[in-house]
């Protein structure tokens, strides 16, 4: 299927590493001109090597930036538009789970988490928006998690953060419905990929994690990289045209919505 994407520019928040740089990919496989950001600029420029070499370098820029700092991240979109003229296709990537267990959690964990969360990806989508709603056509989505729909055994906190961007998504999705803008969030479930935190668990208890998936999976299997990157440039793409405030649960039917 022609996703129609060939020549659209997408920018890529958090896109130096696992589900991010697999998105980056899918999308330079489809012909997009791809902004990649990070704060590693190590791992940015790694990056950046690989898809330069396979894809070459007219259609990748690398941005180093911290885009949790506004004005980094005016800087970045105004220099993806100085490069390629346009902003077609935003995605964000980025958050962590890493954060307290259990239910005792003092403020500054709380506030961390939060901004990690869902204060950095309103900032990245608000700052963007500013940019693509003159063009009356364009596409959001944000990476969320199954543990902001329902009980994982994922941290509170995280959890939390992630229900509250699905909901920032789905309401958004009415206010810039008038422009042409799609807003939609795709909800990964165990997704395995080098430097991951399942790859970490497995090597500590690898005999507890392959029970825990057996037991919640359906499929009996983790996800890949390559199975969120393909939902998210379908949702970016014409083909999704009437596509908006939907999250769409990519877990191998871990998660109960039924």
């Amino acid at each position: 299927m022609d996703l129609k994407l060939k020549n659209k520019v997408a920018f890529i928040a958090g896109s130096s590493r696992g589900i991010g740089q697999g998105i980056a990919a899918a999308f330079l496989e489809e012909g997009c001109k791809t902004v990649i950001t990070g704060r590693d600029k190590l791992a940015l420029n790694r990056a950046k090597e690989i898809f330069e070499e396979k894809f070459g370098d007219e259609k990748v820029m690398a941005i180093g930036v911290d885009l949790s700092k506004e004005a980094d991240l005016k800087k970045a979109l105004n220099d993806t538009i100085e490069k390629w003229g346009q902003l077609d296709c935003i995605v964000i990537s980025i958050g962590s789970g890493k954060s307290t267990s259990g239910w005792v959690i003092n403020n500054e964990e709380w506030n961390r988490v939060l901004d990690l969360n869902v204060g950095t990806s309103v900032r990245i989508a608000t700052a963007a928006l500013s940019f693509i709603k003159k063009t009356k056509i364009g596409s959001i989505v944000f990476i969320a998690s199954i543990a902001g729909l329902e009980t994982t055994q994922a941290p509170l906190a995280y959890s939390a953060a992630k229900a509250a961007l699905v909901n920032y998504a789905s309401n958004l999705s009415r206010l810039v419905a008038e422009y042409g803008i799609r807003v939609n969030c795709v909800a990964p479930g165990n997704i395995l990929f080098p430097g991951g935190s399942w790859e970490s668990h497995i090597q500590q208890r690898e005999k507890e994690v392959h029970a825990y998936i057996r037991n919640e999976v359906p499929q009996n299997r983790f996800g890949t990289v390559e199975e969120i990157a393909d939902v998210v440039t379908f949702l970016s793409s014409e083909r999704a045209s009437f596509v908006t405030g939907a999250c769409w649960v990519v877990d191998g039917g871990q998660t109960r919505t039924f």
